[in-house]
This record gives structure tokens, C-alpha cells and sequence, in this order.
């Protein structure tokens, strides 16, 4: 009688006219596994049946929602359900990333200035481990890039600077 039971579901399966679809497993990536491949298709792309291997169907955990810029374990200080943060709070961030970026661009234009004192018009000094004149060339032209790359980190840190209450 128990064996009865076990063939019920096919008995069904096969009354209803529902065929089970072979599952292959198609190489490279990702692996994909799919049940929408003939079997021709299949030997085509190389995909190989996994009929009587056990598969495995794991759910991923959901998404948890971003912290919107707060610090890690800091309280975020909110007004009510729209999400909006406190304006005193908001002032707090707004100073300190002020302060950052001012002193983000103090930095920047020391650099730049030494950068500047060192390239002298396009003419610096040779040095004596520049006894080759390409390495001379080399780091004139490195230094060009360099003031390039700063001057243009400065201006960043002024607009970012500018758009802040």
C-alpha cells in the first residue's frame, strides 16, 4: 500500500497530460540552468541534463534599506515619517562637510603651489640623477600633469564648496 501512495503524483502527471521538463545545465558565465532548451539546443550550446541530480533552491535574504548618508550606529534624527532629517541636524553635517572640503582645498592649493615653486615656468632645475635628458623630459612632463590634475581638483572642491548652504 505505501508504494501506492509514492506513485500517486506521477499517476496524476502522466493522467493530466503534463510532461516533466528535462533541466540542463549550461556552462560558463554565469552557469545558467534552464528547462527552456530542446534537447538539440542543449547538446548545441553544450549544456548537460541534471536529470537525478538534486538541485538546491536557495532564497535570497531581502534587501535591507540604505541608511540615507548617516553614519554607521549613529541615531539618525528624523521630523516625522517623510524622511526628512532635522534642520539643526542638517546645519551640523552641512558645517562640518564644509570644514572638510575647505580644508580639503587648503591642502590642495599648498600642493599646488609647491607643485608650481618646482616646475618654475616650464624650466625646473636638472637633478643629478637626471644625467639622461629624456628623464629630465619625463618628469617636466609629469610635473605639467600633475599641476593639470590638482588645478582641476581645486576647481571640484570650489564648486562643491559653492553648493553648500
Amino acid at each position: 500500500m505505501p508504494h501506492r501512495l509514492a506513485l500517486l503524483p506521477l499517476l496524476l502527471l502522466a493522467a493530466s497530460g503534463v510532461q516533466a521538463q528535462q533541466v540542463y545545465r549550461c556552462p560558463g558565465p554565469p552557469v545558467l540552468y534552464t528547462d527552456a532548451l530542446s534537447a538539440k539546443e542543449a547538446q548545441e550550446k553544450g549544456c548537460r541534463s541534471i536529470e537525478g541530480t538534486p538541485i538546491t533552491i536557495l532564497q535570497s535574504p531581502k534587501p535591507r534599506p540604505a541608511a540615507s548618508g548617516a553614519t554607521a550606529g549613529a541615531p539618525v534624527q528624523r521630523t516625522g515619517n517623510d524622511g526628512r532629517v532635522e534642520p539643526a541636524q542638517q546645519k551640523v553635517r552641512d558645517d562640518e562637510r564644509r570644514r572638510v572640503l575647505e580644508g580639503e582645498l587648503r591642502e590642495g592649493e599648498q600642493r599646488l603651489a609647491e607643485l608650481q615653486r618646482e616646475y618654475q615656468g616650464g624650466q625646473p632645475e636638472r637633478r643629478g640623477d637626471e644625467r639622461n635628458f629624456q628623464k629630465y623630459l619625463d618628469r617636466v612632463a609629469e610635473l605639467k600633469a600633475s599641476i593639470t590634475r590638482q588645478e582641476a581638483d581645486i576647481q571640484a572642491l570650489k564648486r562643491e564648496i559653492s553648493k553648500l548652504p
